[in-house]
């Protein structure tokens, strides 16, 4: 299988300058990453306001090494939240924060980013939104729900993000679903272990269904970020099982794949809500984009081959 291989490149320095240098792959960035700057990327979310969607913000660099720029990651958050307020388009606007960009993985890394995420949070809160934290590799996930935890006390809107590839993901929806929070259930996109994770895509769809259950059933905030067809349909019939209105939902796609879909489930009147990343260190999030889809990495070899 592909996947696992691309996911083992998106940890490699000599893969990464490779891609960094292939003719072809502005292009195919472009359909992924909205913009390397705030400047860039307030167009398109104002473009989604118009056409009824909304967005979760996504400022991509998740391999930091020093404290500084872990500083740097908030203040960029900081930035697109002040951007956003000028605009009036908070309540449009959500963000989504990988911990590790806030220097997870440092000395005495939960602290400091609890540290740094705090004030995004604190920011995102009066200009009337919010802040979803991202799952990562397993390793991270019991200080990412520990922070999560500790942000809700303040912030009960906060977010966080559950992978249906994991084996402990069903006794975290049930914990998450009971305790009212918003919670967004994806499959899951990075390289882990047969010893914690379903290998088998059947197996991971499966669970999917299961937690997505657990989630409707429960009293939180389903986020159901997924672009499968059938799994939306799903999403649909268990909603309306458990009794669930329109807007006590809310469907997530990628910015750049299956917009048409976007526009769809939003005439329909669902909440559908677009994952838009944007910043320089795009690399990681692009890989793993070609991971989930063979598609993807098709085209991506086309542009190449096509720009050689």
């Amino acid at each position: 299988m592909l996947g696992p291989v691309i996911l083992a490149a998106s940890r490699s320095d000599q893969m990464r300058r490779f891609v960094s240098a292939a003719p072809g792959t502005k292009q195919v960035v472009d359909r992924f990453i909205a913009g390397e700057t705030v400047d860039q990327v307030v167009p398109i979310v104002v473009d989604a306001a118009d056409k009824g969607l909304e967005v979760t913000l996504d400022v991509v660099g998740e391999d930091i090494t020093t404290v500084e720029q872990s500083h740097a990651a908030r203040d960029a958050y900081l930035e697109l939240i002040d951007r956003l307020k000028d605009l009036g388009l908070g309540t449009k606007a959500e963000m989504s924060v990988k911990l590790s960009m806030f220097g997870q993985a440092l000395e005495d890394g939960h602290e400091l980013a609890l540290a740094n995420v705090r004030p995004v949070v604190e920011a995102a809160a009066a200009i009337g939104t919010t802040v979803t934290l991202d799952a990562e590799d397993h390793t991270t996930l019991d200080s990412m729900f520990a922070i999560h935890e500790e942000l809700r006390k303040d912030f009960p809107q906060t977010g966080c993000v559950i992978q249906s590839y994991l084996f402990r993901t069903e006794d975290d929806a049930r914990r998450l679903a009971a305790d009212g929070s918003r919670v967004r259930i994806v499959k899951g996109a990075y390289k882990e272990p047969a010893s914690v994770a379903y290998q088998d895509k059947a197996e991971i769809d499966k669970a999917y269904v299961r937690i997505l259950k657990i989630l409707m059933e429960g009293s939180g905030y389903p986020m159901i970020g997924s672009h499968d067809p059938r799994l939306i349909a799903i999403t649909q019939e268990l909603a309306r099982r458990a009794g669930r209105k329109l807007d006590e939902y809310e469907f997530q796609m990628l910015y750049g794949i299956r917009s048409d879909e976007h526009l769809r489930l939003a005439a329909e009147g669902h909440r559908m809500r677009v994952y838009t990343a944007y910043g320089t260190d795009w690399y990681g999030y692009f890989m793993r984009r070609l991971a989930e889809k063979p598609a993807n990495l098709l085209f991506f070899a086309r542009s190449v081959l096509t720009k050689g």
